[in-house]
């Protein structure tokens, strides 16, 4: 059972779903359910508020990812537990009070369809829980000064990389390399090739 604090946190974030038409939250559900049921790649927070934005709901950043990471939480669990779609939503009756039936029915309808994916994908996540990189990007640039050289003209690679948690969030990581550390990260990328080709 939740403690009070745990309890309001989950009243709040069943006020802001019940704000959601039930055809809002059947997308935003789709969508969790397609990448837990290994469909999609991630869960992109941004096309969801996107949707949200065109059907004229605005919601703040912090409240779209507290649902996002709400719902994330609750299908990922049921699929760990492999409950049925009754037992879901008495377990989130049980948690809220407040949820709208309309909101409910969404919820009992799409986990009937995909619950079983869920629970299926879930076992094999659970032998495989690392993050996986999705997209890389990379930029030469030149270090013309800084605050302590005024001449440095320095050349780096800055490195984009667009990576899924095993959460489910798409996050970005940037980082600088001087042109001696790139030439060895490079060597390195070669040498992991080289042994992936011997598989």
């Amino acid at each position: 059972m939740p403690t009070g604090e745990d309890s309001q946190g989950v009243s709040k974030v069943v006020e802001s779903i019940s704000r959601l038409s039930p055809d809002l939250l059947a997308d935003a559900c789709q969508h969790i359910l397609f990448y837990l049921s290994g469909q999609t790649r991630g869960v992109e927070s941004a096309h969801i508020s996107d949707r949200f934005q065109r059907a004229g709901v605005r919601l703040d950043h912090d409240v779209l990812q507290n649902i996002v990471g709400f719902l994330l939480l609750t299908f990922r669990s049921a699929g760990k537990s492999n409950l049925s779609a009754d037992n879901l939503v008495s377990n989130l009756e049980e948690g809220s009070n407040k949820w709208p039936k309309a909101s409910l029915q969404v919820i009992h309808k799409l986990w009937s369809e995909h619950g079983a994916l869920v629970h299926a994908q879930q076992d094999v996540q659970a032998m495989l829980s690392i993050s996986q990189l999705v997209d890389l990007q990379w930029k030469l640039g030149m270090a013309v000064s800084s605050d302590t050289c005024r001449s440095l003209n320095s050349p780096y690679v800055c490195l984009l990389l667009k990576i899924i948690e095993p959460s489910g969030q798409i996050c970005q990581r940037s980082f600088e390399m001087t042109i001696p550390q790139f030439q060895n990260f490079h060597k390195q990328l070669k040498e992991m090739a080289a042994v992936m080709e011997t598989v």
